[in-house]
């Protein structure tokens, strides 16, 4: 027996298990369960009272959608879940719901497909744009859309692959809920409302099928978007989902593996630079987080390894963006750490 090497390969194992000891245990100055739901307390107690914003009234159905309504929900990880206010009623997802359905794509077809389909730069311009279809096939010469402005999206749910509607729509429907961690449902007046009012998106999906951007049945893409921006969800659903890509696309509540982890940075830069409609630069320059907001109400944010944080509060400011969820989540982050850029140096 040769006892060197068998020395050496239980040092090997020793240190190998010493080391999963360490990446197990939390990351240094992490914040503590108490200091996060001190955070979410104070954040809700802030802005209670805010009176600015407005619901969305565009889409008749969300005109109607309490105003007062007010939840935070903070996950982590490890699967801990901090909420404050109201985590129970539940809004439409609207356009956060873009975030899954490109995600469901990149999972099923690579992340060239969106790069190479729709193209992923913000596109300057506002979030229903035909303007900048225009722009995009005539002034550039290419796909430069983005997945997260109504073109785009429509573009990526004509991506799922399925044989029917049925089929896509399945797709669709058990993404959000692998991601929520619960069976998701429409909330069928939304749905019926905002399919009466789409006209200008019904418009958006015909060109980007004029100019190949779809390949079938723009009506159909168009519907199906529709009918994904009517998924009811609260503040623990949205913030469980940002969570999900937080850690790396496992669910940290149901411990699903719901998309690899090798496609979660593609759909987190896409989130950083386009999803908060005009304001996203700002967003990310006073933030670091990657986010998306729906007129819904909804906001969700990513800290990458750290958390998934969620807001609902229908009313919204001027670029479409709850103006109650962008002030907690801000505070929120700043006093738990939360920017990815804000990295202190290391001491010589």
């Amino acid at each position: 027996m040769n006892t060197s090497r068998g020395n050496t390969t239980s040092r090997l194992v020793a240190g190998t298990a010493a080391l999963a000891a360490i990446l197990s245990l939390p990351a240094l100055g992490a914040p503590k369960p108490a200091e996060i739901q001190t955070a979410l307390d104070a954040a809700y107690v802030k802005y209670r009272n805010l009176q600015e914003g407005a619901n969305a009234d565009y889409i008749p159905a969300l005109a109607k959608v309490d105003s007062q309504i007010y939840g935070i929900a903070l996950v982590t990880p490890d699967g801990k879940v901090y909420t404050a206010g109201d985590i129970t009623s539940e809004v439409s997802i609207q356009s956060i719901s873009k975030v899954f359905t490109m995600a469901k794509v990149i999972e099923d077809q690579g992340p060239h497909a969106i790069e190479q389909r729709i193209g992923v730069d913000a596109t300057g311009m506002r979030f229903n744009s035909i303007v900048s279809v225009e722009f995009a096939q005539k002034a550039l010469g290419g796909p430069e859309i983005n997945p997260l402005v109504n073109p785009g999206a429509i573009t990526a749910t004509s991506m799922v692959n399925g044989a029917t509607r049925a089929d896509v729509w399945k797709k669709i429907i058990d993404i959000h809920s692998d991601f929520a961690g619960r069976p998701l449902s429409v909330n069928q007046e939304v749905y019926e409302s905002e399919a009466a009012t789409n006209q200008r998106n019904q418009a958006i999906g015909a060109l980007m099928y004029a100019y190949g951007f779809i390949k079938s049945d723009p009506a159909q893409a168009t519907d199906i978007y529709t009918e994904q921006c009517s998924i009811n969800v609260n503040a623990k659903d949205l913030a469980t989902m940002a969570a999900t890509l937080a850690n790396g696309g496992k669910n940290p509540v149901t411990g699903k593996q719901v998309i690899s982890g090798d496609n979660v940075p593609e759909v987190l830069a896409v989130m950083a630079t386009a999803g908060l409609y005009d304001d996203s630069g700002k967003w990310l320059y006073h933030t670091g987080l990657p986010a998306k907001s729906g007129v819904g109400g909804g906001l969700i944010a990513v800290s990458p390894g750290k958390f998934g944080i969620a807001v609902v509060s229908p009313p919204l400011d001027s670029a479409g963006n709850s103006v109650r969820a962008q002030k907690a989540i801000a505070d929120i982050s700043n006093a738990l750490g939360g920017n990815p850029y804000a990295v202190s140096p290391t001491a010589k």
